[in-house]
């Protein structure tokens, strides 16, 4: 690893030719010092990340790619959207997607190694597929990020050329719980058990959930991502002591990385392994949560696309359905609330009219009730729904709906 300045850093990049093909860190891991450089210094070029925040480059002559559209890249002109489950991800940039060059933010070195902090996730197998290709890994050294172990750690070697910047991470803006996220939260609560393993997002019902665990004991965690309610588990002595938190990406408030950081209690590892199915599967109870936009009678769940623009993408979410109803116990919840209050419309819907991010879970959830899914049959499901997810005022056009569909409602 070469540690330059700025300047030497551009250089080195506007010697690139033709338009290359960008991995940059994503969520709220992004090396923003490194990224500017980069976008001075190359007028044509492919960025490739997920889950990208505010402040992408956004000019003629970048194109933007991405198999999970996050608010630093959504609904721009020029993205184009790679439909990818996220345990995949690696596969497309090995194959597909290959990248010329890596931008990574990582820990200041210790021991001759790295640490990609609270972002592993799809990064190892971008610069392993860089390397392979003569591409370049280019990292942000920030005394800020964590030390994490797993994954995260990287050997200095592997690193062509550094920065070093300075700058805290940034946290997620919080959200305020409103009364249905609570009463959601306490629904899927009473649904997980003592030992169970979670995996759950960030959000305001997923934060309720984790919030409605604290009693729990022996509880583990395996999910692709994590924030503040898992160190809220670990704070009320929820988790099991013989298992570490383990995950791919993170980000919460300062507490949280301050919580990671040296912490052998949690264990960074990369996506193909945290997102693979059959790894899943062997979590004893795994216990799956996740959001949707809309569900509908067939119990499907759209997390991905608002009306004809895509919103997100698969994310995991795909990766722990299947992986949650194989394992022993286990069991896949989606949770929404049944109203959308900036469109004003029932999140219960009779065909979803796009594309379908999951099927098949245990139980469909709102702040009305639990709709039991599995072992019921279509229109066993259809009843369910109507009456225990969707809003009241909903119900009487949904049954009628149904009965065109051939439900018999």
């Amino acid at each position: 690893m070469q540690v330059v300045t700025e300047r030497q850093l551009a250089g080195v990049l506007g010697a690139l030719a033709g338009t290359p093909r960008i991995v940059v860190g994503g969520n709220f891991a992004t090396p923003w010092a490194a990224l500017a450089v980069l976008d001075g210094a190359i007028a044509r070029y492919r960025l490739f990340a997920l889950n990208a925040q505010a402040g992408m480059p956004d000019r003629e002559g970048v194109t933007l790619e991405t198999p999970f559209v996050g608010p630093g890249m959504r609904g721009r002109e020029r993205l184009r959207y790679y439909p990818c489950r996220l345990s995949l991800v690696p596969a497309l940039l090995a194959g597909a997607l290959p990248p010329d060059v890596v931008l990574v933010q990582t820990s200041m070195p210790a021991d001759s190694a790295v640490s990609l902090g609270t972002e592993v996730n799809v990064l190892p197998a971008a610069i392993e597929a860089a390397r392979a290709r003569g591409g370049l890994v280019i990292a942000q050294l920030n005394p800020q990020v964590p030390y994490t172990y797993g994954d995260a750690e990287l050997p200095c070697d592997v690193i062509d050329y550094a920065i070093e910047a300075e700058a805290p991470l940034p946290s997620p803006p919080e959200r305020a719980t409103t009364q249905s996220s609570a009463v959601i939260g306490d629904r899927v609560a009473a649904l997980v058990d003592d030992g169970a393993t979670l995996q759950a997002g960030i959000g305001a019902v997923p934060d309720a959930v984790l919030a409605g665990l604290h009693r729990r004991r022996g509880l583990g965690v395996w999910s692709e991502m994590f924030s503040d309610g898992v160190l809220g588990l670990a704070k009320a002595g929820a988790l099991d002591p013989g298992q570490p938190v383990t995950a791919s990406f993170a980000f919460g408030s300062a507490d949280l990385y301050a919580w990671m950081d040296r912490n052998r209690d949690v264990q960074m590892l990369r996506t193909e392994t945290v997102n693979s199915p059959a790894r899943i599967a062997r979590r004893q109870r795994m216990t799956s949560v996740n959001g949707a936009l809309q569900v509908d009678l067939f119990a499907q769940a759209s997390a991905t696309w608002v009306g004809d623009r895509v919103y997100s993408g698969f994310g995991g979410q795909t990766d722990f359905v299947v992986g949650a109803l194989h394992s022993q116990g286990g069991q896949a919840i989606i949770a929404l609330p049944s109203w959308h209050p900036k469109a004003d419309v029932s999140t219960v819907v009779p065909r979803l009219n796009g594309p379908v991010t999951s099927f098949q879970h245990s139980y469909i959830v709102s702040e009305h009730g639990t709709a039991m899914i599995w072992g019921c049959d279509v229109t066993g499901q259809a009843e369910q729904i109507v009456e225990h997810v969707a809003h009241p005022s909903a119900r009487q056009e949904l049954r009628a709906a149904g009965r065109s569909l051939g439900l018999r409602l």
